[in-house]
């Protein structure tokens, strides 16, 4: 079978005065019965992700199940502020995705599994602790700092962000999306099937220095998903 053509679209997204907003989504649509929402992770490891998310759902597509990858407000090539978002309306956007694009299962990617609703069944790919990603960009404006002569601390930095606001690694976070990343655990529900990146092999690509795909990544976590979707 050929692949399903690749579309890009706007879906109607949720904003925070409860009026309702456009974003795009890149998806695979073919009417099928099993439609995968896929959520990529936040902040930097997006742009690792972006090609090779394109190529694990190409890969599931030509396994008979539609995917859709949807734009987060503040996130890649939407217009909304990325200070002024907070876990709680990215989780509100994720839910109205789920509902708009009929999502049967769902796929999170490291980060994005803070945001899936507690209710979809589906997997969690090398999901990642608030605190972790928090600290990981801390650490990075400090080694930028020091090579630019400035002294910065993690204490320092986020006794600011905290009331604030701050910019880290090139990312605008309001205060309060910054203490919600210190304070979330985002724990797995159950719902979800936690993938571990032993189960895929190979470097991570958040662990590479620069943006990359891998094929044989791309077909394992392909794999596992589809097989898991039509109970092979």
């Amino acid at each position: 079978r050929g692949l399903t053509s690749t579309m890009y679209a706007t879906w109607p997204c949720p904003l925070p005065n409860g009026r309702m907003g456009e974003e795009m989504v890149l998806g695979f649509d073919a009417a099928r019965a099993q439609r995968l929402l896929v959520i990529p992770p936040l902040f930097d490891e997006a742009n690792k992700f972006r090609h090779q998310i394109f190529e694990i759902m190409r890969r599931i597509d030509s396994r008979e199940v539609d995917c859709f990858l949807p734009d987060l407000p503040g996130c890649n090539e939407s217009t909304a502020d990325l200070p002024q978002q907070t876990m709680g309306q990215w989780r509100a956007a994720v839910a109205a995705a789920a509902t708009h694009f009929r999502a049967t299962h769902v796929l999170a990617i490291r980060s994005g599994g803070w945001l899936v609703p507690g209710d979809i069944p589906g997997w969690l790919y090398a999901p990642v602790k608030p605190r972790q990603v928090l600290r990981s960009l801390l650490r990075a404006r400090i080694i930028a700092a020091r090579e630019a002569g400035r002294d910065e601390t993690s204490d320092g930095l986020l006794e600011t962000a905290r009331t604030e606001g701050i910019e880290l690694a090139g990312w605008p976070l309001g205060a309060q999306l910054v203490r919600e990343l210190e304070a979330e655990e985002a724990t797995p529900t159950g719902a979800q099937i936690v993938i571990e990146h032993s189960d895929v092999g190979g470097q991570p690509l958040w662990l590479r220095a620069e943006n990359d795909d891998d094929p044989e990544q791309a077909d394992a976590l392909a794999a596992i998903v589809a097989i898991g979707i039509h109970g092979l």
